[in-house]
């Protein structure tokens, strides 16, 4: 008797112990924030594919726009593995570890620290490793616009994983996996340095590198179909809430904010490129409302999870204005055949909206204030300068470590396809299709 009493005591403490640990993990893990980064997650890998395949497809001439399609999907996928096996743990290391100030430890190669109990504070660890995967595969796609109609097929893979490994896990690390510009206190909710900024210069550095298309600024190379990049545009306009409410990693009030702003930000940004045009050309245009929709939502990025409503309306006019003018100086007076304006739309969008984030997180701003959000310095001075030093680090490493992987895959599979096939299109000499059959 004794010893059946002894064993119905140990299967109650056993069972009890059961439940309080079930409890436990029930109370740690959020169905609420599970289910929202599900969500965004699919929005932010919606905006690589179809979003941005089909933006930049239509800006291209017919005879390139099944190589951009082509690219795009194949960033997406090949991008999906090196983050599986190497970039997450440069960029975030081991879950739950302290990490080093500029590359996380190698305890998460091939996810290998991952199992389907570990957290990431209140969504699973394999979720928040996929929604920043996704993020790994739009920052390198963004590129290809720098490059489009003239780069090598094989060049542009070889070139888009070595620059995840050696820039975009790196960078990733400084502001969101414990490194030295996260410590510093830099204000980049959701990619301002890590996505637009790096994706930016590396397009500026490729452009340089690679050279104008045959015929650049005398011979015109309008967009071939503006119908697709509208549809693009909008995707991407819809996918961008996941990209930056998202980063929120909840269903907070901080992610409802974030939404409101990007919105606010997107709209303000298409009718400050629209105005600019009107005025200085004396009708809108279809490509310029579009491209001022993802200048705004460029801007804000770094800002959404910092600013009020007041402050993103200031910084999506601003984003309009200032990448419009960007955009005239890099074809014009510089001469730069960035061929989809990735840099003066993503690049200085970047910038631009880095540094007012930290204009417009301070707290004595009244109605542009962030409204609580914001967990930076007080001092609008004290807060812009590290916001300066976010920029400035990102543009030095990002522009040398480009220029140098360019100059490698050139020396080992060449960077440009030659004249006459340039003159043919990537879709025939590259991949033996065409766009269209009718």
């Amino acid at each position: 008797m004794r010893k059946l009493k002894h064993y119905l005591r140990l299967t109650s403490v056993f069972f009890l112990a059961l439940l309080v640990s079930n409890g436990a993990s029930a109370a740690d893990l959020s169905g609420a924030d599970t289910a929202w980064i599900l969500t965004s997650t699919a929005l932010v890998l919606f905006m690589t594919i179809p979003g941005l395949s089909l933006f930049y497809a239509g800006l291209v001439r017919v005879k390139n726009v099944l190589s951009v399609l082509m690219q795009c999907f194949a960033v997406t996928c090949l991008m999906s593995l090196v983050w599986f096996a190497v970039g997450y743990t440069i960029a975030f290391g081991s879950d739950g570890v302290e990490q080093g100030p500029f590359i996380g430890d190698f305890g998460n190669v091939f996810f290998a620290s991952m199992s389907m109990d570990t957290l990431n504070g209140s969504i699973p660890a394999s979720l928040f490793a996929t929604f920043q995967m996704t993020f790994a595969i739009i920052t390198p796609a963004l590129i290809v616009g720098a490059f489009a109609e003239r780069m090598r097929f094989s060049a542009m893979l070889l070139f888009s994983t070595i620059w995840l490994i050696f820039v975009y896990a790196p960078v990733c690390h400084w502001v969101w996996g414990g490194g030295w510009l996260g410590a510093m206190g830099l204000q980049d909710f959701a990619g301002g340095t890590v996505v637009h900024i790096t994706a930016g210069v590396a397009a500026l550095v490729a452009a340089l590198v690679i050279g104008p298309r045959s015929g650049f600024q005398t011979v015109a190379m309008p967009p071939h179909n503006l119908t697709i990049t509208v549809a693009g545009a909008g995707m991407l306009w819809v996918g961008w809430f996941g990209f930056n409410a998202g980063s929120a990693l909840g269903a907070t009030d901080a992610a409802a904010m974030a939404m409101l702003v990007t919105h606010l930000s997107a709209a303000c940004g298409s009718l400050a490129w629209m105005a600019m045009e009107w005025i200085r050309h004396g009708k809108p245009s279809v490509l310029g409302i579009v491209t001022g929709m993802v200048a705004g939502l460029g801007t804000i990025t770094p800002a959404s999870g910092s600013v009020g409503p007041a402050g993103a309306v200031v910084i999506g006019l601003s984003a309009g204005i200032v990448c419009y003018f960007a955009t005239q100086a890099v074809k014009n007076a510089f001469k730069i055949d960035d061929s989809l304006d990735v840099f003066p739309v993503h690049g200085i969008g970047g910038m631009l909206g880095t540094l007012l984030a930290g204009v417009f997180c301070a707290q004595n701003l009244g109605i542009f204030s962030g409204n609580g959000f914001s967990d930076g310095i007080s001092s609008m001075s004290g807060q812009v300068g590290v916001q300066a030093i976010g920029v400035v680090a990102t543009i030095a490493y990002t522009a040398i470590a480009s220029w140098v992987i360019l100059k490698i895959v050139n020396i080992f599979v060449g960077l440009r396809i030659d004249g006459d096939e340039e003159n043919q299109g990537l879709d025939l000499v590259l991949h033996d299709e065409r766009g269209y059959t009718l």
